[in-house]
């Protein structure tokens, strides 16, 4: 039976969170505010706490891309992520990702991110699967709506369990690596847990059930 390492994106493989550098991207370019920074930097914040209410900021994030044209969006994150992410990828994350691929182990992304950050990352790093929170898209155009279960919390499982299932291995012989203890439900289920970078709640977690913990 195959092994699979799956890896969180935000300050695991990248050491910053894609959504504060994207819209740090936006002000930038005349499209956000310095106010709109501060309001992502406290979500940031609240879901580093844990008290953030996932679901309602991503419906009011898809909402504020109604009508959008995906493929516009799929070009902008492409130069997007090759100029303000993939430099917070560090050597640390590399290798790990290169260790796993020369054991022949199944290589995932699983983020609550939207594909459009994850996938070019993904291809960079030469990780062929990714699973993501994904928009929904009408003829071209997103709706304004996420497609349900977001990939957070225990949404995560569901996702990788239908990874598992397409791919013939078991979470028993999957290791995953994250920062954060929202992950707590896949990190429980997998056979290997691995925390990087962790905030305190994880920290605290990761030493209590004595599981390894890296900095990258």
């Amino acid at each position: 039976m195959p092994r699979a390492a799956l890896f969180d994106l935000d300050r695991t493989l990248v050491r910053k969170e894609t959504a504060s550098l994207y819209v740090r991207y936006q002000r930038e370019i005349g499209e956000a505010t310095t106010v709109d920074l501060v309001r992502t930097l406290w979500w940031v914040a609240q879901y580093t706490l844990g008290v953030l209410d996932a679901e309602k900021i991503a419906a009011r994030a898809a909402s504020s891309l109604e009508g959008t044209l995906e493929a516009a969006m799929v070009e902008r994150c492409e130069r997007w992520v090759e100029r303000d992410v993939m430099p917070h990828v560090g050597e640390a994350a590399r290798a790990a990702v290169a260790r796993h691929r020369a054991a022949g182990d199944l290589l995932a992304i699983v983020t609550g991110a939207t594909p459009y950050a994850a996938r070019p990352v993904a291809r960079r790093l030469e990780i062929p699967h990714v699973l993501s929170s994904e928009l929904e898209v009408d003829d071209g155009a997103f709706t304004g709506r996420f497609v349900q279960p977001l990939c957070y919390g225990h949404g995560k499982i569901a996702r990788v369990e239908r990874l598992a299932a397409a791919h013939g291995f078991s979470l028993s012989e999957a290791t995953f690596y994250t920062d954060s203890n929202t992950d707590l439900p896949l990190l429980l289920a997998v056979g290997e847990p691995v925390v990087v970078n962790p905030d305190g709640r994880l920290l605290r977690e990761a030493r209590r059930r004595r599981w390894r913990v890296e900095r990258w």
